[in-house]
């Protein structure tokens, strides 16, 4: 019996074995870092037919806080399709939410709260352009509706192009091996030193879980976005002045020409100013193909996914050579980029 006590004492009295540097870190970031994450409701309003009005939840999903204003950012998919948005911060608290602003092709989306600003701790912004391949990664989310879970892994490798939701690639993706499952979109990609590198925004798996390859989108597009969301509730985009055929363009192209043909011009466009050429129609009703976009700034623009990503690398301001087939021949001109609603 006195054996058994003193081994009892004994134990009581050694000390925890002590952990790791690399522990300490990932303790030390998700206890710094996982206040500025939250877990997002969607809720869709329908009617009974007594046109009562009821909530039905369609999904849920991460996000993180943005700044002291009540800005929080998350993926578009995570709120599509919504009529409102609840917020839960790590002690529980929801707060009701309206949605700024979103970019589908980005899936990047913006809500805002009015209540419990003073609860608010913004995430530290890192930056995206100096990433290597190796690094420590950690991603804090709320995989199958478990608030706050922390997962780890490196980023596995850079510059990934993934087809997104809203139909064109994104491209220059994080790609990791940090465990990402349902309901982990939206929240943050953490680099050791705590600063945000990226939001988790979709996974490759043939089961739905997690296969240990992820996706976020860098940084360096949400702090680009972001602004223009919360300002004026979408992305304000360079362009020259032109609307494009994005449906079954392959029918005026011949054999497997390829470009964007172009299809409105705008009056007084920077394109109408330098003189580019739509569709038009002749006497009979025909319609006459006019020019065939096939490179912007050194840019090869194969179709409209080229298109809007080549568009993508430019501010308005810049002037950037257009390369454009008429008649099968090929053509430049400079032109400089406007913004575009």
């Amino acid at each position: 019996m006195k054996t058994s006590l003193m081994l009892a004492g004994l134990l009581a009295a050694a000390p925890a074995a002590a952990l790791i540097a690399d522990e300490e870190n990932s303790i030390k970031v998700f206890a710094d870092a996982s206040p500025s994450v939250v877990y997002v409701t969607n809720v869709a309003i329908g009617q009974n037919l007594y046109m009562d009005e009821f909530a039905i939840p369609q999904g849920s999903g991460s996000g993180f806080v943005w700044d002291n204003q009540g800005h929080i950012v998350t993926n578009f998919h995570v709120v599509q399709g919504g009529d409102a948005f609840l917020v839960t911060l790590q002690d529980q608290t929801q707060l009701t939410a309206n949605l700024v602003g979103s970019d589908p092709n980005k899936d990047i989306a913006v809500l805002k709260v009015s209540k419990g600003l003073n609860k608010l701790k913004p995430v530290k912004a890192g930056s995206s352009d100096l990433l290597r391949v190796g690094q420590k990664t950690l991603a804090i989310g709320n995989p199958f509706g478990l608030d706050h879970t922390l997962t780890t892994g490196i980023i596995s490798a850079l510059g990934r192009e993934v087809v997104g939701i809203g139909g064109v690639t994104i491209r220059d993706m994080i790609q990791t091996d940090a465990a990402i499952n349902p309901g982990n979109s939206g929240g943050p990609l953490l680099d050791s030193s705590g600063d945000l590198i990226g939001m988790n925004t979709m996974i490759f798996s043939r089961s739905g879980s997690s296969a240990g390859i992820g996706f976020a989108v860098p940084v360096s597009f949400i702090k680009r976005i972001v602004p223009q969301l919360i300002e004026f509730g979408k992305v304000i985009r360079p362009g020259i002045g032109i609307t494009v055929l994005t449906a079954g363009q392959k029918y005026y192209l011949i054999g497997d020409q390829e470009g964007v043909v172009i299809n409105q011009i705008t009056r007084a466009s920077p394109a109408a100013k330098a003189g580019l050429r739509g569709l038009r129609r002749v006497p009979g009703g025909r319609m006459v193909l006019g020019d065939i976009l096939i490179g912007i700034g050194g840019h090869a623009v194969k179709d409209y996914d080229d298109l809007y990503n080549a568009l993508d690398r430019y501010k308005a301001g810049d002037v950037v050579d257009i390369k454009f087939l008429r008649e099968g021949k090929a053509l430049t001109v400079p032109i400089t980029l406007i913004n575009v609603q």
